[in-house]
């Protein structure tokens, strides 16, 4: 890359700029299109990946900047920043979130915040003394002495229940010839004889119960003594365990305060202050470690004025999260959000797009509505429910419409941004039974989308399980070992400009389940159009719920509605 104004990590643009208005405001990192300056640096810095020679790495990348055949590459995600000198002049500064070739701090690239990896007194001590804990802790757990106590204790507590066993057995036998005697004796005896026999019966019950006492003492002893040496092993390693994770969450707090993370204002807060006020309370793992904080504390820390930001992604997409080669992504929600927030304070950034109601002046149009239930064909843009910041929603409107209603009114749900065929239930009885169809699965749904790219093949299934990312959120991502089941078919309507309409056919009903399918490296690897999460963002989301058929809820009738997508 092109260096300028003898600062190693600031890069000159390789083009005029000069014909390019400069955005009014700061860009809003967890919502963007980027701007062109920012699309700019990104072309120089990705060319710059392709040829430089300085380091190594895996990106699953030709030589022409194209992904290669899928392999065991993992790709990266790249941040720049368009920042403006003192002097005015214009630049760029990039980095990379995390590690790179076994690396944080790589020639041109802005350094880490904190560096983790070279290891100041502190950090080697405190990580010496978590590492002697640990092994101490693994020691003592691997000792084969532990698992012979364990085995001892295991076979008295057996014995024990089997000799108890036995023995109920004995007292129910005696107990049952007991009964049988006193009834015989109430024909065939004399009072005297009964009065006596009755004391002998009653004298062998209390015996029995001695026996028993005595029983359960003899072996409660047996397992004591064959315990105690088995509960002193097992507190020393709880004990080892607590003081492992003590010294961990201390270290971790002393690593959390060497990020000293500057804003617009000249302030600067650690992170165990930025994330005090969060729901994490803690800052999670790698925090600090992404493009966009260390981009800013540079600039920050060397009198640049951030004008602009961007982030894509280069290389092979993870197996888990929808990453595509070269396509813009926000930074990660809960790792970034509350560091950015800190960050920006004294920039004039651009207005969330999230607080804005892109649905305000759009029309709910009503497709069917009896005294039970009403569907409805939800445009893009409108919310299911209220969210945290907008209240306008398929269920307020209706809520309005229908004062009268009864119950939740919502059944089922559409993203915000997909259009599409709505049922809702206007009493709770009917709720109540349209919510059961759902859950099992009994109706019957399909989607029209145009995905970005030519799906060779005519027809096909996907089954990727899904959940929540954590970390970025509300993306799900795909997990085989936590993930719920995920099952959607598919088959292509039309292929037409490097794009395919298909028509979709969920058979769960998964948050973004058809976002991922279409979007995920492991399915058709190919984003819908518009898709501002996994792809694309565009004039909308081109995803419509287009078909959905069910009992009425009520009459029990069948009910087919078919609306045509306006894409």
């Amino acid at each position: 890359m092109t260096q300028t104004i003898s600062d190693q990590c600031l890069t000159s643009f390789s083009k005029d700029t000069t014909l390019i208005p400069l955005p009014e405001r700061f860009t809003y990192p967890f919502y963007y299109q980027a701007h062109p300056l920012a699309k700019l640096a990104v072309e120089q810095l990705q060319q710059h990946l392709i040829s430089q020679t300085d380091w190594q790495h895996d990106f699953g990348v030709d030589k022409k900047g194209e992904l290669m055949p899928l392999n065991n590459a993992i790709g990266k995600m790249f941040g720049v920043l368009i920042v403006k000198t003192k002097t005015g002049e214009l630049g760029f500064l990039s980095t990379f979130s995390g590690y790179l070739a076994n690396s944080n701090n790589l020639a041109n690239f802005v350094p880490p915040i904190f560096d983790l990896l070279t290891r100041d007194t502190f950090f080697q001590t405190e990580i010496a003394l978590i590492e002697k804990v640990y092994s101490e802790y693994e020691t003592l757990r691997n000792n084969p002495i532990i698992m012979q106590l364990q085995a001892v204790k295991h076979k008295e507590v057996s014995n024990f229940n089997t000799h108890l066993s036995e023995y109920k057995q004995q007292v129910n036998i005696a107990k049952e010839q007991r009964k049988q005697q006193r009834i015989q004796a109430e024909e065939n005896l004399s009072e005297q004889q009964r009065s006596e026999l009755f004391k002998n019966l009653g004298q062998q019950s209390i015996n029995e119960s001695f026996e028993l006492r005595d029983l359960k003492r003899y072996w409660q002893n047996r397992i004591d003594n064959a315990s105690n040496e088995l509960e002193t092993a097992e507190q020393q390693l709880a004990d080892l365990l607590k003081t492992h994770k003590k010294l961990n969450n201390k270290l971790q707090k002393q690593q959390f305060s060497q990020y000293q993370l500057l804003n617009a204002q000249g302030i600067r807060k650690d992170l165990n202050d930025i994330f005090l006020d969060t729901p994490f309370k803690v800052p999670p793992s790698g925090a600090g470690e992404c493009a966009i904080p260390k981009l800013l504390q540079y600039a920050f820390s060397k009198n640049l004025t951030p004008i602009a930001m961007a982030e894509f992604w280069w290389g092979q997409s993870p197996k888990t999260q929808v990453r595509q080669h070269k396509k813009f992504y926000p930074p990660c929600y809960s790792k970034c959000q509350a560091i950015i927030k800190h960050m920006l304070e004294g920039l004039e950034v651009d207005e969330n797009p999230l607080l804005i109601n892109p649905a305000e002046h759009l029309d709910l149009s009503i497709i069917y509505q009896d005294q039970d239930i009403v569907v409805v064909n939800k445009p893009s843009g409108l919310l299911s429910v209220p969210g945290k910041s907008i209240n306008d929603s398929v269920y307020t409107r209706i809520k309005a419409q229908f004062p009268q209603a009864t119950g939740p009114l919502i059944v089922h749900r559409l993203d915000m941004s997909t259009s599409g065929v709505m049922v809702l239930a206007l009493n709770s009885r009917a709720n109540k039974a349209l919510q059961q169809q759902f859950i099992e699965r009994s109706t019957k749904k399909s989607y029209v989308a145009v995905v970005d790219g030519t799906v060779e093949q005519d027809s096909g299934e996907i089954t990727l399980p899904l959940t929540l990312d954590i970390h970025d959120r509300p993306r799900q991502k795909v997990c085989f070992d936590t993930g719920k089941s995920a099952y959607t078919t598919y088959r292509v309507l039309e292929r037409f400009d490097n794009k395919t309409r298909l028509q979709l056919f969920p058979k769960t009903g998964r948050t973004h389940q058809l976002r991922v399918h279409c979007a995920h490296i492991l399915g058709l690897n190919m984003a819908i159009t518009g898709d501002d999460h996994y792809g694309d963002k565009a004039d909308r989301l081109h995803l419509h719920a287009q078909f959905l058929a069910f009992e009425h809820p009520i009459t029990r009738q069948p009910l087919s509605f078919n609306v045509d997508s306006e894409f």
